[in-house]
């Protein structure tokens, strides 16, 4: 029993954990060198102020956890529409004829044909496969992937694969119907991605026009703004400013950004 536990704990121990993203070397001074330059650009049209840029450079911190929440998230929607094609395989192999852990085998060569090594879904199912041979029930290595995940879409699977395994259930009527309320969503979600890309662009245009206008303003009547700058009035006024663009920017997002 104690031994069991132990092979549980290790190889749940083992695996990718989507709900968190850890950059690399490389990805990460990229995007601390973006965040040094957003604090650089917001220093130039704002304060003009070497004191004031050095002040505002451990801003750059936060530039990067917005940048890993950005990785999570696309890393999750990747393994979504990547599960949705595992279980249209392993549809196809139980109306085939195949038990719930056959199918995860079959569906493993049809992820191969359709996605390259390394990708998450093919580690994933390969991984499972391996687990498979080693007499661990299927529907706690669907669990541990659910709870890895963080994906709803894929811990509702995993939850009734799960009930239906160990009350008995129908296997074939779960993971046709699953695999059909699934592509659904995901199919709702990708026109609805679709509709919103010109909105998208639409809003970061329109982000980008307050600090063009005084990129202009600069450039075309030099002198013209020189009041907001190196002055308590101009530093209050103008950190007014950015603040209301800050904000601004941050519901602009907000507003584009459905979740289906």
């Amino acid at each position: 029993m104690k031994g069991q536990k132990g092979k549980k704990q290790k190889w749940e121990a083992t695996r990718k954990d989507y709900r968190t993203y850890h950059f690399t070397a490389k990805e990460a001074a990229k995007y601390l060198l973006e965040g040094v330059a957003v604090c650089a650009v917001a220093d130039y049209l704002f304060y003009q102020n070497l004191l004031v840029l050095l002040f505002m450079l451990p801003m750059s911190v936060l530039f990067l956890k917005m940048q890993r929440k950005k990785c999570i998230i696309r890393q999750k929607r990747d393994l979504n529409y990547q599960f949705r094609d595992a279980l249209t395989a392993m549809n196809v192999a139980v109306q085939a004829g195949y038990s719930a852990e056959n199918a995860v085998r079959a569906s493993v060569k049809d992820l191969g044909r359709l996605y390259e090594n390394g990708s998450d879904i093919l580690n994933e199912f390969r991984y499972i496969e391996s687990q498979l041979r080693l007499s661990v029930p299927a529907e706690e290595l669907f669990m541990d992937l659910g709870k890895r995940s963080g994906v709803e879409d894929i811990e509702n699977f995993a939850a009734v694969f799960y009930t239906a395994k160990r009350t008995g259930g129908d296997m074939t009527q779960v993971i046709q119907k699953v695999a059909r309320m699934l592509g659904d969503k995901i199919e709702v979600k990708k026109e609805i991605e679709a509709t919103l890309a010109a909105k998208k662009s639409e809003q970061m245009i329109m982000s980008i026009m307050p600090a063009g206008i005084i990129c202009y303003l600069k450039l075309t009547s030099p002198g013209f703004l020189d009041v907001l700058y190196g002055n308590p009035f101009g530093i209050c006024a103008m950190t007014a400013c950015m603040v209301v663009y800050g904000v601004s920017y941050w519901l602009g997002t907000k507003i584009v950004d459905i979740e289906v």
